[in-house]
């Protein structure tokens, strides 16, 4: 990875601040990892916060909230992002990540730099 990549702007919708601070309050401290492995790398995994080990490939791109919001540098420069929006939908989470409420999964609307 080169040092001098810029990096992609994270935004989140108020219904994803409402439940990350929702989440802060009855769990503790959380945060989230985007990789290309599940669901066209959309769908955010949301853990508590160090639950997930992060890797010398996991880049912070900001913060939600006060929560790190990690993505794989390999996603990275394959598909150059210029925004990722974070955003909550009606669902069940996917694998391991914690709910955005009840019936409701954290998502990713990737915007393509350029």
């Amino acid at each position: 990875m080169t040092e001098d990549r810029a990096l992609p702007l994270l935004r989140a919708t108020g219904s994803a601040t409402s439940a990350v601070r929702q989440l802060v309050a009855e769990r503790g401290p959380v945060m989230f990892v985007l990789s290309a492995g599940c669901c066209d790398g959309t769908a955010p995994m949301c853990f508590l916060d160090g639950e997930f080990r992060v890797g010398s490939r996991d880049v912070l791109v900001g913060r939600v909230e006060g929560a790190p919001f990690y993505v794989d540098e390999r996603q990275l420069d394959a598909w150059p992002h210029g925004e990722i929006v974070l955003d909550t939908e009606p669902g069940y989470a996917d694998g391991f990540s914690l709910a955005a409420g009840e019936g409701r999964h954290f998502v990713a609307h990737v915007r393509a730099a350029g």
